[in-house]
């Protein structure tokens, strides 16, 4: 992505919004027909691997000191072994587009975590951002039956998956300060394969064997999934932080639930909710308020503001 335009940044992270959630349906496919955490580690085992490859052919592979390997790991716990853990189980016991709605909090998440870590500004619409967001969770996860009672496993499951995805971010954002995104993004997901592999052994003893019963289509969309969504969509996301920005990145997040949405009906016959519909609204507009992006877009028009009058 290097010395690429704006339009052709943004038409590529609207394809891997797009890309990531039909990933969700993707996940589903394959918890289905495979033992779900087994599968889950082979599958960011081929990413992971896909990741260094890219990095070893174009020479960009750096040794890592003890502290990027301290948030390193810190990131794999939590961004690869407990987010995709509770994403797998918990698609075994939700559907896809209630699945795709909650992941869609993400980034209100994480800009709660980064408040409460590492000293962002709470302001006020930050803080209706933030009401909204976990509002549109409740429209969702309470959709089965309108009271507490009704929440089911699968939904708290994926909730857990987007809180420790959020923690994985803040280490994330640290290692960045000294280390190629990418290359964090490798490690992670070959070390968090590891740990996955280990919890696997331990809780689906026959989770190898499940992986000789998968169709020939189960396997295509494998290895769709692991390639295409996993290893290469979060290069070029992490590569299109530094072409235009985090903040403006991260609004294209916004285009993940709706897809999943999409992708829940198309390809599962998946029917979806009034409630689902709020949810995804209030989502919506909760990262968008949530995240700071409106904030960040008015100082960015203050400064502009100044910078003219200077020129004049």
């Amino acid at each position: 992505m290097i010395g690429l335009s704006k339009s052709l940044t943004y038409t590529l992270l609207f394809l891997i919004m797009m890309i990531w959630g039909f990933n969700v349906t993707a996940i589903k496919v394959l918890v289905d027909n495979f033992a779900p955490v087994t599968i889950t580690a082979f599958r960011i085992l081929v990413a992971g691997i896909v990741v260094m490859l890219f990095l070893g052919i174009n020479k960009e592979f750096h040794r890592t000191n003890k502290t990027q390997l301290g948030y390193i790991t810190l990131g794999a716990l939590t961004g690869i072994l407990g987010h995709h853990f509770f994403l797998a189980t918990g698609l075994t016991m939700t559907n896809a587009s209630n699945a795709g709605l909650i992941l869609g909090l993400v980034p209100l998440m994480t800009s709660v975590f980064a408040i409460i870590f590492l000293g962002d500004r709470l302001t006020v619409l930050r803080m209706i951002g933030i009401i909204l967001g976990f509002s549109g969770v409740a429209f969702i996860v309470l959709s089965g039956g309108g009271n507490v009672g009704s929440i089911s496993r699968g939904d708290v499951n994926i909730f857990l998956a987007v809180v420790t995805q959020a923690i994985s971010f803040i280490a994330i954002k640290r290692a960045t300060e000294s280390m190629d995104s990418r290359l964090i993004t490798g490690w992670m997901q070959i070390i968090g394969a590891f740990f996955l592999f280990v919890v696997s052994l331990q809780l689906e003893p026959r989770g190898l064997a499940s992986l000789t019963t998968g169709s020939p289509g189960a396997w295509l969309v494998f290895f769709a999934s692991a390639i295409l969504a996993t290893a290469l969509g979060h290069m070029v996301y992490n590569k299109a932080i530094g072409q235009i920005g985090a903040g403006e990145t991260a609004i294209f997040t916004n285009l993940t639930p709706f897809f999943s949405l999409i992708g829940a009906v198309v390809f599962l016959g998946e029917t979806i909710a009034w409630q689902q519909l709020f949810g995804f609204l209030f989502i919506v507009m909760g990262v968008v308020l949530g995240t700071g992006a409106l904030d960040k877009r008015k100082e960015d028009q203050l400064e502009a503001g100044k910078s003219r009058q200077v020129a004049r």
